[in-house]
């Protein structure tokens, strides 16, 4: 039996807190899913990387998994000669068929997948970020690159259940203004709105910073200076406009790389990396009532995901009515490591953790509903770094977890 299996199987403890609250229909706890337990789509110092990093997952509308990665050639770092890769799966995340490259850097990066399904037509949009290959962020937050080889974003699709998909389309002049210097897509699954006025909108959940304050020193590297942000398409991903934007700056919350879900009631839950804030713990989050058009309240510490350390984390809200939240994210605060599944009875106001995949390193993941009873997770992890390999796990829920409340 693999370490994995062993931590699946023993997961009766870490559900203790959540079967009490249904004492009339206790469950048996999350296991493992049917077939396989988990597969290997991407291995370090193998098909042509060093590593491989930034996992997102999405299901299309065919059943099939992608799996999204940058493709590193130099090494681990965030800037040199990275491409967007992509594997697909049509048997639940087992098996893999070959690499392909949906994004060629040729020298330059390109990464920070967004993927999401269209639910008008079906097709897989992909937004990704660019930059010139020899340009690290921190130039690029002081003002030092050149327009052409600063953040720039991309958008291409596939209408063909992932199997090809158009050159990136550069859509820069629609979603960054003059005055924003870094820029992140994501990374991580997008969102298409199903519920409410804005139903079959796309919802890109991304960061950046900006020049600082006239006057000021002009480092342009301190966190404070980074926000988040989301990009909209009422169109399919033809065309783009802003949403919200966080334009708050005051070093207490530094919103960074965030993720996003529809709620039952037709809101967006967001969460996000706080990139070294002053206010407690690493993990902020807020809620729009129009759609990612505006927040509802500002970004503020969620106390229940204290024990999260500063990295990028996934949410995912289960269907069926009264049907938790699921959260993805290592569970060490002071180090990459422990990937973890919290569950939210109650739309993100609280969490409570569910289920330890593992105690090895682990770094980012993407969460994705196979099916009614089963969640893939696809993440960083190895034995003695997170960056050794990109992993897929399948977890079967117990019904108190996945299914609706009674």
């Amino acid at each position: 039996m693999t370490p994995l299996s062993r931590v699946l199987l023993a997961a009766t403890a870490l559900l203790t807190p959540l079967t009490t609250a249904h004492p009339a229909r206790p469950a048996p706890p999350a296991r493992l899913a049917s077939g396989c337990v988990s597969s290997v789509p991407y291995t370090a110092g193998q098909g042509g990387y060093a590593t491989y990093r930034i996992p997102a997952t999405v299901v299309t509308r065919r059943g099939t998994v992608l799996a999204f990665a940058e493709g590193r050639h130099d090494g681990a770092g965030d800037s040199g000669d990275i491409d967007v890769l992509l594997r697909r799966s049509t048997d639940g995340g087992c098996t893999w068929g070959p690499q392909t490259v949906v994004a060629a850097g040729e020298g330059d990066t390109r990464g920070n997948p967004a993927p999401v399904v269209d639910p008008r037509t079906g097709a897989i949009v992909l937004l990704t970020s660019y930059n010139g290959g020899s340009v690290t962020e921190a130039q690029i937050m002081r003002g030092e690159a050149a327009p052409d080889r600063g953040r720039r974003v991309f958008v291409q699709r596939s209408m063909d259940d992932g199997r090809g998909f158009t050159r990136p389309r550069d859509i820069t002049a629609e979603v960054k203004p003059a005055h924003w210097r870094w820029y992140a897509t994501g990374p991580g699954h997008a969102l298409a709105l199903t519920r409410g006025p804005h139903a079959g909108r796309l919802l890109i959940p991304a960061d950046h910073s900006t020049a600082p304050p006239a006057g000021s020193s002009d480092t342009g590297q301190e966190p404070r200076y980074y926000g988040a942000h989301a990009l909209c398409s009422d169109d399919g991903g033809h065309t783009w406009h802003l949403g919200f934007t966080d334009t708050t700056h005051d070093g207490r919350v530094n919103a960074n790389e965030t993720t996003a879900t529809q709620l039952d009631d037709g809101r967006v839950y967001f969460t996000s990396r706080d990139q070294n804030g002053t206010s407690p713990g690493n993990r902020v989050d807020t809620y729009s009532s129009d759609g990612g058009a505006t927040l509802d309240r500002p970004w503020r510490p969620q106390p229940a995901l204290d024990g999260v350390p500063v990295v990028e984390a996934s949410v995912l809200q289960l269907d069926g009515p009264g049907a938790p939240l699921l959260f993805s994210a290592p569970s060490t605060p002071t180090a990459r490591r422990a990937m973890t599944l919290w569950r939210s009875p109650d739309a993100g106001r609280t969490f409570a953790e569910l289920l330890t995949l593992s105690p090895r390193p682990a770094g980012y993941s993407d969460l994705a509903q196979l099916d009614r009873h089963r969640v893939g997770i696809l993440y960083e992890t190895g034995e003695k770094g997170p960056y050794e390999r990109i992993e897929f796990a399948r977890v079967r829920l117990d019904e108190s977890v996945a299914m609706p409340r009674g």
